[in-house]
């Protein structure tokens, strides 16, 4: 037989999730707030050097995270469910990586030649 939970019992495992959320916007919140603020005070010191961003080693990690990840889904999903529209989930994100990875060859090949 089945117990009957409890209201209160129902109420709480409700708001567990809502806290969560609630609990981590807020940790967003001050690290974006610090961060910003921490900015500020650098370029008013004159110590503020921008951050270079690698866009080939970004693409190359991007590239092959997400094709790994699609491959992994497109395969369990066409074990799971067949050839159908559910199927997007895995080819999306494999054709994404697959896309990075040839912008990263293109980009590679041009540097080194």
């Amino acid at each position: 037989m089945e117990q009957p939970t409890s209201t209160a019992a129902q109420v709480i495992i409700a708001i567990i999730p809502i806290v969560g959320i609630v609990m981590g916007s807020l940790v967003v919140f001050f690290y974006l707030l610090w961060n910003h603020k921490r900015k500020i005070l650098l370029i008013k010191a004159g110590q503020y050097a921008r951050p270079e961003f690698d866009l080939l080693s970004f693409s190359l990690l991007a590239g092959l995270l997400l094709s790994s990840v699609g491959i992994a889904l497109t395969v369990v999903l066409a074990i799971a469910r067949g050839g159908n529209f559910g199927l997007l989930g895995g080819i999306l994100p494999l054709s994404i990586g697959f896309g990075l990875l040839v912008y990263y060859g293109i980009k590679h090949g041009d540097r080194s030649s």
